[in-house]
């Protein structure tokens, strides 16, 4: 879900990044300095009040998992640890989302404490976790609404961005700081000034035929939202798949696994909808919306 009020100079011309967020504006942002480490949840699940996504969820009669390589992004999702059965879900500033009814869990990983970590940012939360832990920081690349490159390893080498009207400039503010810390404070910049419009564009489209974990479902626009596919699964007879889904919304809350509401008997789990529309608990997307990073 988008979170931008903008002002557009031409039909063309894309969002004054001055006005990016309506909550942007002397925003004051603490940061978790504790990385979070998804690669521990076999170890977490263990103390009986968190388990992981593939643990909690068994598959349908006559479905297996697919199996993914251990260290890809997929297998990253799928083993990503979840908070205690029953959690509700919380928005960013400790207020009980509203309704409770459309979640099956949620995943054990912040969501901040601004109105920043939405339905994009969370998408883009989960991917850059992923790459940080793996040490691959050049991977780590947004672009901003506005079309300009947001490198992590510029942030990295001490590099701030300085934004007036639609220009962005990096200088080089402070010295180089490779700690957690700083990479929350990067994702924090990244969340404001990114967003459905921009993720949907430096996405690859997929083939719904082609659906894998970590593909995103993606609308962007003002509003627009998105959702990622955390786990999949393949009928051995029949050969269709199914998935799980997690979002963050607006406001800001905890990314959370979404409930299937068309198909009580099914849910949490997706079926590949064969009308070519996608519905879930809080937005409808097209099939032909799939992306991939």
């Amino acid at each position: 879900m988008i979170h931008f009020l903008f002002s557009l100079c031409t039909v063309f011309s894309l969002i004054l990044f001055s006005f990016c967020r309506n909550d942007s504006t002397n925003t004051t942002i603490n940061i978790q300095n504790r990385p979070f480490n998804a690669g521990n949840a076999s170890k977490l699940s263990e103390l009986n009040y968190l388990t992981t996504v593939e643990n909690r969820f068994n598959c349908p009669e006559n479905y297996t998992r697919i199996r993914f390589p251990k260290s890809s992004f997929k297998n990253w999702l799928r083993t990503f640890p979840l908070k205690e059965k029953g959690t509700p879900v919380y928005l960013y500033n400790k207020e009980l989302k509203s309704p409770q009814s459309i979640h099956a869990a949620i995943l054990d990983i912040d969501a901040g404490t601004t109105d920043l970590q939405q339905c994009a940012d969370a998408v883009m939360r989960l991917r850059a976790e992923y790459l940080f832990q793996k040490k691959a920081f050049d991977s780590i690349v947004f672009t901003f609404t506005n079309g300009t490159k947001a490198p992590y390893s510029k942030w990295r080498e001490g590099y701030r961005v300085h934004i007036k009207g639609n220009t962005v400039t990096w200088t080089k503010d402070v010295s180089v700081d490779t700690t957690y810390k700083t990479f929350r404070q990067y994702l924090n910049t990244i969340f404001m000034y990114c967003g459905t419009y921009s993720l949907s564009k430096e996405l690859n489209p997929v083939h719904i035929k082609d659906l894998q974990c970590g593909d995103v479902f993606i609308h962007g626009g003002f509003p627009g939202h998105a959702v990622i596919v955390m786990d999949l699964a393949i009928n051995k007879n029949s050969g269709k798949k199914i998935f799980l889904l997690a979002q963050s919304y607006m406001p800001a809350q905890d990314i959370h696994i979404v409930k299937n509401l068309t198909n009580d008997g099914l849910s949490p789990w997706y079926e590949i909808p064969e009308d070519g529309t996608l519905r879930t608990a809080e937005w409808t997307f097209k099939t032909d919306e799939l992306k991939r990073f």
